[in-house]
C-alpha cells in the first residue's frame, strides 16, 4: 500500500518536514510492506518557505525586525521572477521568546514582514510575491508592514507593478467576532478588555486605509489572517489564495494523491479554525474527491464526531491525549508522534482485517 504523509507544521514543536518523518518512522514500524511517499504541507503558516523550498528556488535570508523589535535572521525563497515570503518568518509567535502576553499581544508588529517585501522588491526581475500567512503574534492589521514600505501611498506605488498574493490560512475578516482579534487575540495573549482594544484599533486602521486607497478590506475573507495583514496586502491590491493550494500546485499534490491508498496528515490543533479553509480538511476533501481515506494525527484534536464526520476524515487521533499530557506532547513531540503514527498504523490493521 502506497500511503502519502503530508502533514503541515505542529506550531512551534515541529516543522512540517519533521513531523512527516516522524509519521512516517512510527507508521513504517508497524507495516514495513507499505511505501512512504513524505510530502510535507503547508497552508501559509510557519514553515511555508521551507516546504516549497524542497521542490523549487533558491533559500535568501535578510535581517529584519522581529514582532518586538529584536532582529531576527528570516529566510524566504527565490524562483525566477517569483518570491516567496513567510509572514511568521518575521512576527511568528515562535520569535517572542515566550509564551504570548497581554504585553506582546499589543506591542507586536508585522515590519518584519515589510522589510521582506523590501527585500524581494530589490530584485529588477521579480514581478510575483506570494506572502505567506498564519502563526503571527500580531494583531496590527499589517499596519507595521505597510510602515516598513514608507506608508499606504508609497507602499501602493513600489508593489503597483507586482502580483502580490496573500497565501492565506482562514477565511476571517479584519473586523468584528468573526475578526482577527476576537478569534485570534486569546492565542497571542491578548485578554477581553484587549481584544476589544485591538479590534478598535483596527477599525481606525482599515477606515485610513479605504480614505487613502478607495479599498474597503474589513470584511473581506481572508483580511484577517496573520493578525490583519491579510487586509493590508489586499489595500496593496493584493489577492487571496488558499496557501494550501499554492503549496499543493508545487507539490504536485494531485498527482501524488491519484497514486496513493491512504493519506496521512496532521497539524499543532486539530479545532474548529481548521474547518475553515486550513491545509488539514482541504486535504482530506482533495484526498476524498480521489476515493483515498484520509488520517489526522494531530497535537491536539478539539472536534465532536459530528465535527469530524462532516471533514472526510475517517478518524483523527490525539497527540496530548496519547503521551498523556500537553505537555509531554510538546516536549517530546517527535518521539510521541512516532509512537502515535505507530499505534494508529496497528488500529489501522486490525480495522483493515475486519473489514
Amino acid at each position: 500500500m502506497r500511503v502519502m504523509v503530508a502533514p503541515d507544521s505542529f506550531g512551534e514543536t515541529l516543522t512540517a518536514n519533521d513531523a512527516a518523518h516522524a509519521i512516517a518512522r512510527g507508521w513504517s514500524a508497524a507495516r514495513p510492506g507499505d511505501e512512504m511517499c513524505i510530502a510535507p504541507q503547508s497552508d501559509g503558516g510557519p514553515g511555508f518557505v521551507d516546504v516549497l523550498a524542497t521542490r523549487l528556488g533558491t533559500v535568501q535570508e535578510r535581517e529584519v525586525e522581529g514582532p518586538l523589535g529584536k532582529p531576527t535572521r528570516a529566510r524566504w525563497l527565490l524562483d525566477g521572477s517569483t518570491a516567496y515570503i513567510e509572514a511568521a518568518a518575521a512576527c511568528g509567535l515562535a520569535l517572542l521568546g515566550g509564551p504570548p502576553t497581554t504585553h506582546s499581544a499589543l506591542s507586536a508588529s508585522s515590519r518584519g514582514v515589510g522589510q521582506l517585501l523590501a527585500a524581494a522588491l530589490e530584485i529588477d526581475d521579480v514581478d510575483t510575491v506570494y506572502v505567506g500567512l498564519g502563526g503571527s503574534s500580531c494583531t496590527d492589521g499589517g499596519r507595521g508592514m505597510v510602515d516598513a514600505l514608507g506608508g499606504l501611498s508609497a507602499a501602493v506605488r513600489r508593489l503597483a507593478r507586482i502580483e502580490l498574493v496573500a497565501a492565506t490560512d482562514v477565511e476571517n475578516p479584519l473586523l468584528g467576532e468573526q475578526g482577527a482579534a476576537h478569534v485570534f487575540g486569546p492565542q497571542k495573549g491578548a485578554d477581553a478588555p484587549l481584544i476589544e482594544l485591538l479590534d478598535e484599533r483596527n477599525r481606525d486602521w482599515a477606515t485610513a486605509i479605504e480614505v487613502e486607497t478607495g479599498r474597503d478590506v474589513a470584511q473581506s475573507a481572508g483580511a484577517g489572517a496573520a493578525g490583519g495583514i491579510g487586509a493590508a496586502l489586499f489595500a496593496l491590491g493584493g489577492r487571496a489564495e488558499p496557501g494550501a493550494a499554492v503549496v499543493a500546485e508545487v507539490t504536485d499534490q494531485a498527482a501524488l494523491l491519484r497514486s496513493v491508498d491512504l493519506v496521512l496528515t496532521g497539524e499543532g490543533k486539530f479545532d474548529s479554525q481548521s474547518l475553515r479553509g486550513k491545509l488539514v480538511t482541504r486535504l482530506a476533501t482533495a484526498g476524498a474527491g480521489t476515493g483515498v481515506e484520509t488520517i489526522v494525527l494531530a497535537g491536539q484534536v478539539q472536534l465532536d464526531p459530528d465535527q469530524l464526520a462532516s471533514t472526510g476524515i475517517s478518524r483523527a487521533y490525539s497527540v496530548a491525549d496519547f503521551a498523556g499530557s500537553i505537555d509531554k506532547a510538546m516536549s517530546e513531540a517527535g518521539r510521541q508522534l512516532e509512537l502515535l503514527a505507530n499505534s494508529a498504523a496497528e488500529e489501522f490493521t486490525r480495522l483493515s482485517s475486519q473489514s
